[in-house]
């Protein structure tokens, strides 16, 4: 087996800073909405985890929503 090298497409984990930038958003709101479950992410031990595929799809959904 050979070990992958770099982020898998369509597979990234993403940190709590890089979704805030990836967003353009501040980390406090990314933190406050991953506390309340209004953004899909997954606390591993300490720290937020985001799958980048994950928050597109969310994002699709956000802007869909708004279009109704």
């Amino acid at each position: 087996m050979t070990p992958q090298h770099g982020p898998v497409p369509g597979n990234e984990i993403l940190t709590l800073e890089e979704v805030a930038d990836y967003l353009r958003l501040t980390p406090q709101t990314i933190y406050k909405w991953a506390q309340e479950r209004k953004i899909p992410a997954v606390k591993l031990g300490k720290e937020w985890r985001f799958r980048r595929s994950i928050l597109d799809r969310w994002l699709d959904e956000q802007i869909q929503g708004g279009e109704r």
